[in-house]
């Protein structure tokens, strides 16, 4: 079982990146693999393994020990599997999660994709008080382009719509959200995503 690696990000893509530790590639499900800058050296990643007889062993990548440590709590809900975790995780924000989590706010829960009122009430039913010890190389072929100015997106936009559709918000969404975006150029794809992000959790 891995804690943590520490290494260089050989690549990133829409829904994973890939570690180089002495050696040896470590293919890593992330919740924002953006967040991550190819080449950065001397990288700290925690890291969670799972196992299952239809997949194997997948491992899953996270930038903090809260982040970790949410992605077990999230998973451990009845109904709640890895792609709805890393979908709630891929905000960044912790604390308001943990926050909305004992508050009892289904409505922010029930934004992330995946998550309707029922599961909203499963999670905070189950986690509500379990949180106190949680710490409040290539490019993917991005989707069929159906807009015009599409055209024009920059290569970060790009691949954050990509990231964002990947997160599982659904074709629809994401070109709404895509129009405010093109209107704050020269942003990182880890900016865009985030602003896309809040975005999205405020429409749906």
């Amino acid at each position: 079982m891995y804690e943590f690696f520490t290494g260089t990000i050989a690549a990133v893509h829409a829904d994973y990146l890939v570690m180089t530790v002495q050696g040896i590639g470590y293919k890593l499900i992330v919740p924002n693999p953006y967040r991550f800058t190819v080449g950065e050296s001397t990288v700290t990643v925690y890291v969670e393994q799972t196992v299952r007889d239809n997949i194997g062993i997948t491992l899953y990548g996270f930038s903090s020990l809260t982040e970790k440590q949410l992605f077990q709590r999230l998973t451990s809900v009845t109904g709640i599997g890895p792609k709805s975790a890393l979908a709630i995780l891929a905000t960044g924000d912790a604390p308001a999660l943990v926050q909305a989590i004992q508050g009892n706010d289904v409505q922010y829960l029930t934004h992330f994709p995946g998550i309707g009122k029922k599961s909203a009430q499963q999670i905070i039913l189950q986690l509500a008080d379990k949180l106190g010890q949680v710490a409040a190389g290539g490019r993917v072929t991005p989707p069929t382009r159906t807009d015009p100015a599409a055209a024009n997106d920059s290569p970060a936009l790009t691949d954050a719509l990509a990231a964002l559709t990947t997160l599982g918000y659904n074709a629809k969404d994401v070109a709404r959200v895509a129009k405010s975006l093109r209107e704050k150029p020269d942003q990182k794809t880890d900016d865009y995503i985030r602003l896309g992000l809040r975005l999205l959790t405020k429409t749906r």
